[in-house]
């Protein structure tokens, strides 16, 4: 099946075999390996990306169910100006060991940050919920999305 859709601002067609899963589909036809894949199960959430504005686990949707969507991958935050905050966040508070949730957590933050920008730490652990990391105890995963809120309005400011 043919499929098109906008991934990160550019508009992209394949051919594509109808059971192909969206995480496949940007890593091994678009190259964009920052979404990772884990467990195929919808459980670990590293493969969070956007589709048309809102996160999706991308290992349980079909790139067929993509076709004529908005895609946005971790390899669209960092902009123009640099790092996105949450990017920041996540290197200064020390939000990653591993790093292979990294990904799927930045874009969820990042989707929080744009539609509650001063978050509680309850509603952080909140929107972070359905992702899983083995390594850090989400402390300092709270603390970099904290600390990108609070960059935010400072630079709003």
């Amino acid at each position: 099946m043919q499929v098109t859709m906008t991934v990160n601002g550019e508009s992209v067609t394949r051919e594509v075999e109808p059971r192909l899963l969206l995480v496949h589909f940007v890593r091994d036809e678009l190259g964009l390996t920052g979404t990772h894949w884990g467990c195929d199960t919808s459980n670990c959430g590293t493969c969070v990306l956007w589709m048309d504005g809102e996160p999706v686990k991308s290992c349980t949707v079909l790139a067929v169910m993509a076709d004529g969507r908005d895609i946005r991958t971790v390899e669209a935050l960092e902009g123009a100006a640099g790092l996105d905050p949450v990017q920041e966040g996540f290197m200064r508070e020390h939000g990653l060991q591993c790093g292979f949730c990294t990904p799927g957590m930045m874009m969820t933050a990042r989707w929080l940050l744009d539609h509650n920008p001063d978050p509680s730490e309850q509603e952080i652990r909140e929107a972070i919920s359905g992702q899983i990391c083995r390594c850090t105890g989400y402390e300092n995963i709270v603390r970099a999305v904290r600390w990108a809120a609070q960059r935010q309005q400072e630079v709003a400011s």
